[in-house]
This record gives structure tokens, sequence and C-alpha cells, in this order.
């Protein structure tokens, strides 16, 4: 009888081992699983911003979108340059003002002329012009001041022009892609004699894609395009405000 319970004993001692022993493997395995296919799963979840742009540039098709990039590239160049020369030929009209007026005062025409000659910007320029025509008259100094503006109006619009241009070229570029990658889809439903969504969806993405840069680029490049014209707005109406100053402190100068 004691051997009996002895077996017994020792028999539920080994299962109840067994059923640990594959209890824990499982939870090992399941782990295990669980394990590789979080790590699996990571890259796709850790895909950057940049990472995700290239992506969608590579199946956008590298034609229509290089085009598109092109237009950015050229744009914001030429964005950044113009910047760049506004800002420095931004002056502060009034203390050139109150300068040219002292230097009238005090040295006359040839100490005001040096004073815009230190001075940058086109407003020192137009002061300039003026004061080296003030032996022929006034009306002359006026003839002046208004040519000389326009050449420097001109100057600050250098190039404003190919910003408007690829403004309109992206997203035209962009709908050119749209309809490209439409006929291709309409060319595989052709071929394969079906409706399928698989034959449609490359040529749907190309079309959808590149539409989304070139419109994205056309935003990009106005917000520049927009800053720049007010920057020059805002250049000629000093001009213009220092032309009329100009010829007021020369009529006062001559009394």
């Amino acid at each position: 009888m004691k051997r009996l319970f002895s077996i017994l004993a020792i028999s539920g001692m080994m299962a109840f081992g067994t059923a640990n022993a594959t209890t824990n493997v499982n939870t090992t395995a399941v782990t295990t699983v669980a394990s590789m296919t979080q790590d699996e799963a990571a890259p796709a979840e850790e895909l950057g911003f940049h990472q995700e742009l290239k992506k969608r540039f590579i199946e956008g098709g590298p034609g229509f979108m290089g085009i598109v990039l092109l237009c950015l590239i050229l744009g914001l160049a030429i964005a950044i340059e113009r910047i760049i020369f506004l800002n420095l030929s931004t002056t502060n009209t009034k203390k050139l003002t109150k300068d040219v007026e002292d230097a009238l005062s005090s040295g006359g025409v040839d100490a005001a002329k040096e004073v815009c000659r230190n001075t940058k910007g086109p407003v020192a320029s137009i002061y300039y012009q003026g004061l080296d025509r003030t032996d022929e008259g006034l009306e002359a100094v006026e003839k002046a001041v208004v040519a000389y503006g326009g050449v420097q109006m001109g100057q600050l619009e250098k190039n404003v022009s190919w910003i408007a241009l690829f403004i309109a070229l992206a997203p035209m570029l962009g709908f050119l892609g749209t309809v490209i990658g439409m006929i291709q889809a309409f060319d595989k439903i052709e071929a394969a004699g079906d409706m399928q969504p698989s034959l449609v969806a490359g040529g749907i993405k190309v079309a959808l894609l590149t539409t989304v840069f070139g419109l994205v680029v056309a935003m990009i490049l106005q917000v520049f395009y927009n800053y720049i014209i007010a920057k020059i707005d805002s250049i000629v109406n000093d001009m213009e405000d220092a032309s009329i100053t100009l010829m007021d402190l020369l009529i006062r100068s001559k009394k």
C-alpha cells in the first residue's frame, strides 16, 4: 500500500513538472515571437519624414518629380538672392534725409553728395543723382531723379518674373503627371481586359503624387514671392518719398 502511494506521488510530481515545463516553453515561445514581430514592425513605425518623402518621390516617378524639384531649387535660389539683395538695399530714409539736410546746411551740395556716396541703397543713389544735377536747375534734378528711380526699380525687380514662372509651372507639371498617370492606368485596363484595382493603383498613385508635389512647390514659392513683392513695394515707396523730400530740400536751400 505504501508503495502504491509512493508511486502515485511520484507520478503526480512528474506530471506537474512536465506541465510547468510545457507552460514555460510556450510562454517563452510566445514572448520570442512577439519580440520578433515588434522588431520587424519597428522600422516601419520609425520611418522618418525624410525617408517618407524620399519614398513618395521615387513612387511618383523620377521624370516629372525631378522637373518639379528643379523648379523648387531654382525658385528658392532666385528668391533667396532677391531677399538678400532687397535687405541690403533697405535704407533708413529718415536718418539719410536728416543727414543730407544737415550736410546741405553746413557744407553745401558737395557735403550732401559725400553723405549719399557713403550710404548704400537706391534711395541714397537717387539723392546723389539729384544733387549731382543741382547746377542745371530744379527741372534737370527732377528728370534725373525720375529716370534713375526707374533704373533702380528695374534692379529691384530683376529675376522676380522667374519666380512667378516656377510658381505657375510646378502645378502645371503636376497636373501633366496626373494626366499621364491616368492614361497609363487606362492602358493597363485595356491590356488586361478587366477592371482590377491592382492594375490601376500604380498609375493613380503616380497621378496623385505628382499633383501634390507640384502644388506644394507652388505654395512654398508663392510665400517667398509675396514677401519679395511686398519688400519691393516698400522700397519703391521710400524712393518716391525721398524724391519729393529731395526737391523740397533743394528748394529751401535755394532761398
